[in-house]
């Protein structure tokens, strides 16, 4: 369907070879996001959701199984193709921001399009829109060394949206944050989503994060096992929902 940003189907990973004891991280996974919508996807460690999000993101291949994003089948994509794919679809905040040093905020943002070959008089323009969304105008100049951790995470998510992607993956991004930071980093996400229609898949397992979202999924064993929907409930009813299933879930 068309307004499905992300389709996982029947998705397989198995480690090791045929002969040796194989480990299966992911086992029969399939699940939708559609255009707009904010999911989390819960999990203990071990539970299989790092190599779900890596082969989301084309930086790991399954052993079977479909993954369409933008109705692109990018299982298939090969080299240079997956490599384009991922720079125009994909948006990625990590836990630990993955910022380059040596570049200042506005030019760490603008990674992404100077990768496309974008001019940079096309660049500055959308550099400056996504860093007044963000609130962090004032600080396209300084170095990361030279931002807070929640400066950090802004500037990280600004440089996954510049692009406008087709989806954000964010890996646990509060984990690196203060309670502070991490609660203004969910707002801000939480507004991106309700204002803008970002379509956002969070992989964490920390339950206020969670709380954010509109629908969660967990996986246990590398299987989706369970899943639960806000539906329209403040955010801290879902918290409180999250919290009693994670007990259950865990057991």
């Amino acid at each position: 369907m068309a307004n499905e940003v992300v389709s996982v189907n029947h998705l397989v990973k198995t480690y090791g070879k045929k002969q040796e004891k194989q480990y299966t991280a992911l086992n029969g996974v399939s699940f939708t996001v559609e255009n707009g919508e904010f999911v989390g996807i819960m999990g203990a460690s071990g539970s299989g959701k790092t190599t779900l999000l890596n082969i989301l993101s084309t930086l790991d291949k399954p052993t079977s199984g479909q993954v369409l994003i933008n109705q692109q089948d990018v299982t298939s994509l090969k080299g240079n193709q997956m490599a384009d794919f991922r720079g125009k679809e994909i948006g990625f905040i990590f836990q630990d921001f993955n910022l380059l040093e040596n570049l200042t905020a506005a030019e760490n943002i603008a990674l992404p399009l100077s990768l496309q070959n974008i001019t940079p008089s096309k660049i500055k323009p959308l550099v400056d829109r996504i860093a007044k969304r963000l609130s962090i105008e004032s600080v396209l100049d300084h170095y990361p060394t030279e931002l807070s951790g929640g400066q950090k995470q802004r500037v990280a998510a600004a440089r996954a949206l510049v692009h406008q992607p087709a989806i954000l993956f964010g890996d646990e991004p509060t984990g690196a944050l203060d309670s502070n930071s991490a609660r203004e980093l969910l707002e801000t996400m939480d507004s991106l989503n309700q204002e803008d229609q970002v379509s956002i898949l969070l992989v964490t397992h920390d339950p206020f994060s969670a709380s954010y979202c509109q629908r969660i999924l967990f996986i246990k064993d590398g299987q989706i096992g369970q899943e639960l929907k806000r539906n329209g409930r403040s955010r801290a009813d879902f918290y409180q929902e999250i919290l009693d299933n994670l007990g259950t879930f865990a057991e």
